[in-house]
């Protein structure tokens, strides 16, 4: 069933106000691991309790925020609109951010994290709907690209504002007052046409249940999913755990973990860039995915092997590690390519936070292996898990560069 098509330039308001909305939303989300330690023990949390307590509390209720976030806004961004979720997103994780730095105890900061989880599951997936939608297929790939590397610098930005302004409170404050000024640009931003066809019509749309109904759109919903697994082992395994890797490695130096993320999301920056460059010279998304995926599988291999490295080598290879899983444009928009109109929002929406969501698994799993071997070994089996199911889903997922999304799935 067809829409209705135009085309628009890739300098389009909706392009530049997306990518500023994930830069936001990365700033968050980096600031808070940033922070995480100096807030709990300013609130008076016992040092025992800020990673395995507390801690761990916030980083999970962080994430229930975002799966629950995720289908919310995914089926408002369908049966609203897209402009909708930008909107809404951008207006909750904003207050979020500032009622986080006037909390005063951990009841509070758990609630505002719930929060602040729940606004920020939406911007990403909108937003690269938002601009899939409105630009020419032949192009659209360098609107997402765009929108990712813009929209992960916010990660740099995040840990050089921890430094220079110290205080995790005003570091907050920062966030919110980013995100309210951002809403003054949403205004000049115009709705989806494809979006205004289908609202229009009769159509039925934002229906989430409807991906777990037919076995055929749930399978291509999964390994969609499945493609994001490697860049959240990499980032909340590998490089989170970063210190404790250095360690065993016997690196000549002390590694920090938020240097390490700092220098790894430079290489996310990079990345994402070069792989929806790349994917537009070669006309696919599928074959990039594949070759980065690789890149991953190789740099996650020598990492594991460094042995009395200088701490610039290890910082080095948190960059290029970085650099192979900068894919995250490419798997948000084969996500929102995948799928019609009336399910595109829901799907470009939950699929990046339900990979975000696998985490806690991975975490779980990695926990479980090392009770049996090392932390090195430990490392490698994962890694040979999340990055091998990412492989065969990228090499059974369907080819979406300059596919027409002027279309709608039967539901």
């Amino acid at each position: 069933m067809k829409t209705g098509t135009r085309s628009v330039s890739i300098f389009n308001i909706a392009v530049i106000v997306a990518s500023l909305g994930y830069f936001v939303d990365i700033y968050d989300l980096l600031l808070f691991t940033i922070v995480r330690v100096p807030s709990l023990k300013s609130l008076g949390i016992p040092q025992n309790e800020i990673d395995a307590g507390a801690g761990m509390l916030l980083i999970n209720i962080q994430m229930l925020g975002l799966l629950a976030g995720g289908i919310f806004w995914g089926v408002i961004g369908d049966k609203k609109g897209r402009l909708s979720v930008l909107f809404g997103s951008i207006l909750i994780y904003s207050i979020a951010n500032i009622a986080n730095g006037f909390v005063h105890g951990i009841h509070g900061y758990v609630l505002w994290r719930f929060v602040a989880g729940f606004g920020l599951a939406g911007e990403l997936g909108a937003g690269i709907t938002l601009v899939s939608e409105i630009l020419p297929k032949e192009k659209r790939g360098y609107g997402t690209m765009i929108v990712a590397t813009v929209g992960v610098s916010g990660a740099i930005a995040a840990n050089l504002i921890a430094k220079l302004v110290g205080d995790w409170r005003t570091c907050y404050f920062i966030g919110g007052g980013l995100g309210l000024a951002l809403l003054i640009l949403r205004v000049s931003v115009m709705e989806s046409h494809l979006f205004n066809a289908v609202k229009a019509s009769a159509a039925a749309r934002g229906s989430f249940v409807a991906l777990f109904t037919n076995k055929e759109r749930f399978i291509k919903y999964l390994k969609c999913m499945l493609l994001g697994t490697p860049t959240w082992f990499v980032v909340g395994i590998l490089i989170a755990f970063s210190n404790k890797f250095a360690s065993v490695m016997n690196v000549q130096g002390a590694i920090s973990p938020g240097d390490a993320v700092a220098f790894c999301y430079a290489g996310l920056v990079l990345g994402d860039f070069t792989t929806g460059f790349i994917s537009q010279l070669w006309k696919s998304r599928r074959k990039v995915m594949i070759v980065f995926l690789i890149l991953t599988g190789i740099m996650v291999a020598v990492y594991l092997n460094l042995t009395g490295v200088a701490t610039w080598v290890f910082y080095t290879v948190c960059f290029i590690m970085g650099f192979g899983v900068g894919f995250w444009a490419i798997f948000v928009t084969i996500a929102a390519e995948s799928f019609g109109t009336n399910l595109r929002a829901t799907v470009a929406t939950t699929v990046p936070n339900f990979a975000r969501g696998m985490l806690p698994l991975i975490s779980l799993l990695f926990i479980e292996v090392n009770r049996h071997f090392s932390y090195r070994q430990s490392g490698a089996i994962v890694a040979v898990i999340c990055i091998g199911i990412a492989l065969i889903a990228a090499w059974k997922v369907g080819e979406t560069f300059g596919k027409d999304l002027n279309y709608l799935e039967e539901i």
